[in-house]
C-alpha cells in the first residue's frame, strides 16, 4: 500500500522572527513512516519543522504551515491507499503578517487577529472512498467523546486519543477508536511499540 503520514508541528508566521506553534516533536509520524516501511508498505511523509531525520526509504516533503502542508497532501493523496494524519496542525493562523519585526511597546496592549486554519485530515477524508484514514486526538481530562465526535464527523476509520502528556515524551498510552466499535487501550511503551501497534490494527 501506498501511505500517506503528516508529522510534526505547523508554524504559522506573525513576522519575520515569530509564530504561532505548539510543542509537538513530530517522534509519532516519523516512527509510524518507519512501522509502515518495516512492514513493506510505501510511505509519502509530509513533515512540519521538527529536529528529526526522516527515514531514507520515504518520500519526504517538508513543510511549514497548514495550508502548506494542505497543498502537498492534496498532491500526493489521489495516489495513495490510506493517510495516517498524526501532524499537529495548528488550529488557527494570525490574520495579518507583518514584513517587519513588530516591535514591543510597554505602554499598548497588542490583539491579534486569527483565521481559522483547515481541517487537513477532514479534508482528505471525505473524498477516501473506501481508503483508510487514521488521526489523532489531542485532549486534555476525559477526551473520549470528544474523540469519538471528530471521528464521525471527519470521517474517519480510526482514531488515537492522547493527551498533553504525549507531547515530546518517548513512553506514552493511546486509547483506540475504530468506526467499527473498537476500544482499547494501548500502552505505556515506547512510540515506536504503538507505532507499530496502531500500522497493524489499521492496515496490517
Amino acid at each position: 500500500m501506498r501511505v500517506l503520514v503528516t508529522a510534526g508541528p505547523t508554524r504559522e508566521p506573525l513576522d519575520p522572527v515569530r509564530f504561532l506553534g505548539n510543542r509537538s516533536s513530530g517522534r509519532m509520524g516519523y516512527s509510524i513512516a518507519r512501522a509502515l516501511l518495516a512492514r513493506g508498505h510505501e510511505v509519502i511523509l509530509v513533515s512540519g519543522p521538527t529536529a528529526l531525520k526522516p527515514p531514507k526509504a520515504a518520500t519526504f516533503e517538508q513543510v511549514e504551515t497548514a495550508r502548506q502542508m494542505l497543498a502537498a497532501c492534496r498532491k500526493h493523496w489521489k495516489a495513495c491507499d490510506a493517510i495516517f494524519g498524526v501532524a499537529a496542525v495548528a488550529d488557527y493562523r494570525p490574520a495579518k503578517f507583518s514584513k517587519r519585526k513588530l516591535k514591543r511597546n510597554p505602554n499598548e496592549d497588542r490583539c491579534i487577529e486569527l483565521l481559522p486554519n483547515p481541517d487537513i485530515l477532514a479534508t482528505l477524508a471525505r473524498s477516501k472512498g473506501r481508503r483508510v484514514a487514521l488521526g489523532f486526538a489531542l485532549e486534555s481530562g476525559a477526551g473520549k467523546k470528544e474523540a469519538l465526535r471528530k471521528l464521525k464527523d471527519k470521517n474517519l476509520d480510526w482514531i488515537a486519543l492522547n493527551g498533553p502528556e504525549a507531547q515530546g515524551a518517548e513512553v506514552a498510552s493511546l486509547r483506540l477508536l475504530g468506526a467499527d466499535g473498537t476500544d482499547c487501550v494501548l500502552g505505556p511503551a515506547s512510540k515506536a511499540v504503538l507505532s507499530r501497534a496502531l500500522v497493524r490494527a489499521a492496515i496490517g
